[in-house]
Order: C-alpha cells, then sequence, then structure tokens
C-alpha cells in the first residue's frame, strides 16, 4: 500500500520546483494533493502531470501572501475531499537583494508575508482540520540559510531561520494533538527556474558545485523525498526538526573550502570567475 494512502494535502508554491516535485511525489505515494500557486497555469500543468501518473489533484490559484488566498485554499480542500492531514508550506516570494539601509520596507513586507506570514496563517486556518482528522503533518520549507547566514541577503537570511522558529513553536504547541511540525532546510537546488539561469553559465554551475561534499548540487524530488518521509508513519516520532538535505554543504570547516575553491579555480581556468 502506498506510504500517503487516504491522505490529504496541501502544497503552497506547488506548481514547479521544489513545491512542484513534492505535489507529485505525495501524489505517488497516494495522497490526494491540492497544489496552490499564483501561477494557475503552471499549476494546472503539474495537477495534470499528477493524473497521467495515475494520482488525484486539484489546482488552486491563490496568493498566500494574502489572508484570503490562505482562507481559499483551506477552504477549498476541506470542500473538495473533506478533510486535511498534510500541509507543506513552501511558497516564498521574489524579494531583492541588500541590506538594512538598501532593502525597501515594501520588500520586506512582501516577502515576509509570503514566506512567513502566509506559514502562521495557514497554521491557525489548518490546525482545526489536522485535529480533527485525528493529527497530520506539516512541514515547512527553511534552507540552509536558517542555520548560516549571508551578507548581501537581508530579507532572506531574517525569513529562514524564522521558518526554523516557527516550525518549533508550533512542534511544541500541537504535539498533544498529534500534528507533527517539521523543516526542511535545502541547500542550493537546481528547479526549473534556476536551471534556466545556469544555462548562461555551465562553468559556473561546474564551480558551484565544488563547495559540496558530493560535487553536486541538489534535485527538487530530493526535497520532495524528505518532506514524503517526514509526512509518513516512518517519520512518526520526529517532530520540531529541521532536516538539511544539502548534500553535506553545511558540514565543512570553511578554512578547507575556501583553500579546495582555490585550488578548484587555479587547474579549471574559467571564464565564470572573471565575471564582476
Amino acid at each position: 500500500m502506498p506510504r500517503l494512502a487516504n491522505q490529504v494535502a496541501i502544497v503552497t508554491g506547488g506548481a514547479q520546483g521544489i513545491g512542484g516535485a513534492t505535489a507529485r511525489r505525495l501524489a505517488e505515494e497516494g495522497a490526494r494533493v491540492l497544489v496552490v500557486d499564483i501561477d494557475a497555469h503552471e499549476a494546472q500543468h503539474n495537477v495534470e502531470r499528477i493524473a497521467a501518473a495515475g494520482g488525484e489533484a486539484e489546482a488552486l490559484e491563490a496568493d498566500v501572501g494574502t489572508l484570503a488566498g490562505v482562507e481559499s485554499m483551506i477552504e477549498r480542500v476541506i470542500a473538495h475531499w473533506g478533510k486535511l492531514t498534510i500541509l507543506v508550506n513552501n511558497a516564498y516570494g521574489h524579494f531583492d537583494r541588500g541590506t538594512a539601509e538598501t532593502v525597501t520596507e515594501d520588500n520586506w513586507d512582501r516577502a515576509m508575508d509570503v514566506g512567513l506570514k502566509s506559514m502562521f496563517r495557514a497554521a491557525k486556518l489548518a490546525v482545526p482540520h489536522l485535529r480533527a482528522a485525528g493529527g497530520g503533518a506539516m512541514v515547512n520549507i527553511s534552507s540552509v540559510h536558517g542555520l548560516l547566514v549571508a551578507p548581501g541577503w537581508l530579507v532572506y537570511e531574517v525569513l529562514k531561520p524564522a521558518v526554523i522558529g516557527l516550525t518549533r513553536q508550533l512542534a511544541v504547541e500541537y504535539g498533544p494533538d498529534g500534528i507533527r511540525v517539521n523543516a526542511i532546510c535545502p541547500g542550493h537546488i537546481v528547479t526549473e527556474r534556476i536551471a534556466a539561469q545556469w544555462q548562461a553559465s555551465p562553468d559556473g554551475l561546474q564551480f558551484f558545485e565544488q563547495q559540496y561534499p558530493l560535487r553536486r548540487t541538489g534535485k527538487p524530488v530530493e526535497i520532495a523525498n524528505a518532506v514524503v518521509f517526514l509526512c509518513s508513519d516512518e517519520a512518526s516520532f520526529i517532530t520540531g526538526q529541521p532536516l538539511v538535505v544539502d548534500g553535506g554543504l553545511t558540514i565543512q570547516l570553511q578554512e578547507d573550502l575556501s583553500v579546495r575553491l582555490a585550488r578548484y579555480a587555479r587547474e579549471h581556468p574559467t571564464p565564470f570567475l572573471d565575471q564582476e
């Protein structure tokens, strides 16, 4: 029997990338999936992929950066399938790079609305239904940037650690209701959008991958597999944890990494390193 038979899931940002792969993997394991995304066309396309593979899914166009958007997805899943047992908070908005001096308040607010406040709102509205179902699982997508920070990315470096904080608090609060809440901290995952960016600089990707002990970056399905595990009975005693899925990126000493990258750059001259 599929690991997630009789489960009903919501995946935000479920059209493409990590969310798209997660929706497909949940469906492969037997869950019925509501694919929520601001891009209606791509959400429907992912639903069609799921259906073609024998799964069951519905698409919903919604902006989870708004209360109305979050309300609509909870209302739709209950109206369509009568219950909710899995919630995957994956959506995040585009944001500008910058520091406290340069980031605009509008950019800060929108990023937090989509990437963090949406998770708070989703939990507020989903918990009663998860409780009514006898328990369930929530997975919030954070990042290795939730554990380590980089200069010039103020919004992201504040948002992703906050996701972990929210995850832990929800796990403590709702564990007695049988609701498990975990986070995933991906490393660099080559989604459809990111792959298109790297196509212009394949040598740059090769250099970038040298940072990883596995000498490669990740695939969306590898994060989706982790989501499936955390939502399954195999993870029944795991809650409040930030599961790092990063090819080993965060376990290495920076001194050794710097030496190795310098050696690689010397042995593999590449136009990428000449870019400003």
